[in-house]
């Protein structure tokens, strides 16, 4: 026994190095976020897919830009991504605004998709509909009241949107949009708590073989630069089904409540008839040139769509917390 010990060992060290192989690490971000240059754009340009998962219809999908509170400058980047996507794909068209208007139930009737780009509103009230209302000139002639009325109604207007069977695709800080709203954070699975710093965090698919996470086969761990999100409210219902958690060992968090729960950083869950798609990836830019991220964003896009149908049973309902 003691002369295949050697043999063994090796086989084990090749089996550890493979699996550390598999792993897309990508590299270390830049600490200052550039608007996107064209070596980016043409980096995401070549690895996004040339065509999507599912054959389909081509979609109209609205990217919403707006925010009052942080400013993530990643913001562009996200916005050219679904640009790129839709049209080297051939999937959708891709329209994008920072107009609030765009939200009402009138223009959202010619969208399938809307795409909620990092809408941080300002805190501790975070409601992005009061804060455009209040600060820009064309609505200073409403009254208080009439600010109050025309939020609920854009409110509501996102809510009928999914619940009428169209789709909406929420990306890293999109559910700050109206982080206090008990009806908003219960259609996206959660609220926004806090993150710990930006730093390498190491992501996980929750259950390999589903389908929305078939392009981290062979990819996976995915390591990153990013925020590590924390969620609370409606999140700890886990009324969604995960696709995506990430290790929360040994990363910094001074608030020290990270690895008091598992951290899921992307779901999907139906509301009414329709469905939601929560991408929390990603901070930083360098993260949306990796093939693997832009697939999955535009198979997340197409399930948001209805195109690509698969389980998306809320995880509270299989009896599991992991």
């Amino acid at each position: 026994m003691l002369k295949h010990r050697p043999f063994a060992l090796s086989l084990l060290l090749a089996a550890v190095c493979a699996g550390v192989a598999s792993a897309e690490r990508i590299p270390d971000a830049k600490p200052e976020i550039m608007p996107p240059t064209a070596p980016w754009q043409a980096a995401v340009e070549l690895a996004a897919p040339a065509r999507p998962t599912v054959p389909a219809a081509k979609r109209k999908v609205l990217v919403f830009a707006r925010f009052t509170g942080y400013d993530h400058k990643v913001i562009p980047h996200v916005n050219r991504v679904f640009e790129i996507l839709g049209t080297k794909s051939g999937a959708f068209d891709a329209t994008v605004s920072v107009d609030l208007e765009a939200l009402t139930p009138e223009s959202l009737k010619a969208y399938d998709v809307l795409v909620l780009n990092n809408n941080c509103s300002k805190g501790p009230r975070r409601n992005l509909f009061l804060d455009i209302l209040e600060s820009d000139a064309k609505y200073q002639g409403l009254t208080a009241a009439q600010r109050e009325a025309k939020a609920k109604v854009l409110e509501q207007s996102l809510l009928d949107f999914v619940a009428g069977g169209k789709g909406i695709v929420a990306i890293h800080g999109a559910p700050t949009i109206l982080n206090n709203s008990a009806k908003f954070t219960e259609m996206m699975g959660g609220a926004f708590y806090y993150h710990p710093p930006n730093q390498e965090v190491t992501v996980h698919t929750v259950a390999p073989r589903h389908p929305l996470v078939a392009a981290f086969q062979g990819q996976e761990p995915f390591i990153h630069r990013d925020e590590p999100y924390c969620f609370n409210g409606p999140y700890e219902k886990l009324d969604f089904h995960p696709l995506l958690s990430i290790d929360t060992q040994g990363l910094r968090d001074p608030k020290g409540e990270v690895g008091k729960m598992v951290r899921y950083v992307a779901w999907i869950k139906r509301y009414g008839k329709g469905r939601v798609f929560y991408f929390s990836l990603s901070h930083f830019p360098e993260s949306y040139t990796s093939p693997t991220l832009l697939r999955f964003l535009l198979d997340g896009t197409q399930y948001a769509s209805g195109d690509l149908k698969c389980d998306d049973s809320p995880l509270r309902q299989q009896g599991s917390h992991t």
